[in-house]
């Protein structure tokens, strides 16, 4: 009797893919790193239910609209930044430390939960559904992408460097955009950047879920994709409202 998630055709197991491995020269067992992966993903799969109850229910709400459009609500927002950037480096320090990196880890996701909802205050609600809808569409698509060229022996580790150069770059222009206005083309070329940013860390994150996480990172895992999916999405509002 093979065990639950152990699917074969014609004697080929589907799961481990190309030569009984996820990539080419895997020397560690497929059904572990399947189990880890399937882990990480259900993780995320609920930090994403949360972000969207808390979002949809700030939108919803009357007093939290009234609320964001004052000065109190812009710091509110500005805290809610911080603490989400706090509690990341903190949930990077308890990652391996159960039931602490359990507890900061949900912390964190109802902390990005809670800026995502206030995002979503100020927008209106036909670009959020497009730009979850796009989200969702780009994320899986990369996802397999990069599933597909591991298989086939691609190795996507030399894009880290590349991509925290770029990161450095996007937060300067967004500091930059605070004290210059830049208009909605400003908005546009921001967007594109960030969507094209956090699209690459979806493909250099995934690749390392297949090949580099360790069994025991599945905190750290799920958080780096998390982030990775909250941040493309305010990209791709950013360049909705920058196309508008």
């Amino acid at each position: 009797m093979m065990p639950a998630g152990y699917a074969t055709k014609g004697g080929y197991d589907i799961e481990a893919g190309v030569n009984g491995g996820l990539y080419p020269g895997m020397m560690e067992s497929p059904q572990m790193r399947w189990a880890f992966i399937r882990k990480v993903y259900i993780i995320v799969f609920i930090q994403l239910f949360i972000c969207t109850a808390v979002s949809v229910a700030m939108y919803f709400t009357p007093a939290v609209k009234t609320f964001m459009k004052t000065p109190q609500g812009l710091i509110a927002l500005i805290c809610l930044v911080i603490l989400t950037f706090i509690l990341s480096l903190v949930m990077g320090c308890v990652s391996n430390k159960h039931p602490w990196n359990y507890l900061f880890l949900f912390l964190f996701t109802v902390a990005m939960a809670g800026m995502v909802g206030v995002i979503c205050v100020y927008k209106k609600g036909m670009p959020i559904m497009i730009a979850a809808g796009l989200t969702a569409l780009i994320f899986v698509a990369l996802t397999l992408y990069t599933f597909w060229a591991a298989s086939r022996g691609s190795d996507f580790s030399f894009l880290g460097p590349f991509l925290i150069c770029a990161l450095l770059v996007l937060t300067v222009f967004g500091f930059m955009r605070v004290f210059i206005p830049m208009g909605n083309t400003g908005q546009l070329i921001y967007g594109c950047i960030g969507a094209l940013v956090f699209s690459g860390f979806i493909i250099y994150d995934t690749d390392n879920l297949i090949k580099r996480f360790s069994y025991d990172e599945y905190i750290a895992a799920a958080a780096c994709l998390f982030s990775d999916i909250i941040n493309l999405f305010i990209a791709i509002l950013n360049i909705l409202e920058g196309a508008d």
